[in-house]
């Protein structure tokens, strides 16, 4: 990001991840969800992949979302917002694929991934991790078949981007980004992060507040 456009977006993300995020919400169930207010935005990706350390990341609060070296601790969608503030929710979801759990368990938890997914109207977008380190696996191809059948864009984000050497990094990029042009609602570009070193997190601000900017207007 050059232009001025991109430096007022990059300013924009700094100033919504600046403010005071906090838990408002789990839902073990469709049931439960908590009323629809503004848009959603939800990250999705297998067990482990890092998904509470990128919303840690994003929001500059290191203990924000719970994270664990052990798969499958998130059971239930997560809700993050700021109070006062109903312009942009952060949804934490379960992992899917391994987990130390019961197999009906985790096949709960697959099936709330999935029908979230399909059924949530204030749902504005999904990011879907995948580990820098092994790119997309069977399981996460299974997702992108629900998000290309609903009508939630989403897009793939790549973690733990510093485990990785550069050349590596960059084959690996382009790879999923081939992988993509098979799935006409994914964005084609493909985000690489780390939540250790901040890398791709500006980037990744910057987007959500042009999806809120694109929704206002």
């Amino acid at each position: 990001m050059t232009d001025k456009s991109d430096d007022k977006l990059i300013e924009a993300g700094r100033k919504l991840f600046a403010r005071d995020w906090q838990f408002i919400w789990a839902s073990p169930s469709i049931q439960t969800l908590p009323p629809m207010a503004g848009l959603e935005v939800a990250f999705a990706g297998r067990s482990n992949v890092g998904k509470s350390s990128l919303i840690n990341a994003l929001t500059g609060r290191n203990a924000l979302a719970r994270t664990s070296h052990t798969p499958g601790r998130t059971q239930e969608l997560i809700f993050f917002e700021v109070p006062g503030k109903t312009d942009l929710r952060l949804v934490d979801m379960p992992g899917y694929g391994y987990a130390k759990a019961p197999k009906s368990q985790v096949a709960s938890w697959t099936e709330l991934i999935h029908k979230f997914l399909l059924g949530r109207a204030s749902l504005a977008r999904v990011y879907v991790l995948i580990d820098a380190r092994h790119g997309l696996k069977e399981v996460d191809l299974e997702v992108l078949k629900t998000l290309d059948r609903s009508a939630v864009s989403y897009q793939i984000v790549l973690t733990k981007a510093d485990q990785v050497k550069a050349s590596e990094l960059q084959s690996r990029i382009a790879e999923t980004e081939a992988a993509l042009a098979r799935h006409p609602a994914a964005f084609p570009n493909v985000l690489a992060t780390s939540s250790r070193s901040s890398t791709g997190m500006e980037s990744l601000r910057a987007a959500m507040a042009k999806l809120l900017e694109e929704r206002a207007t």
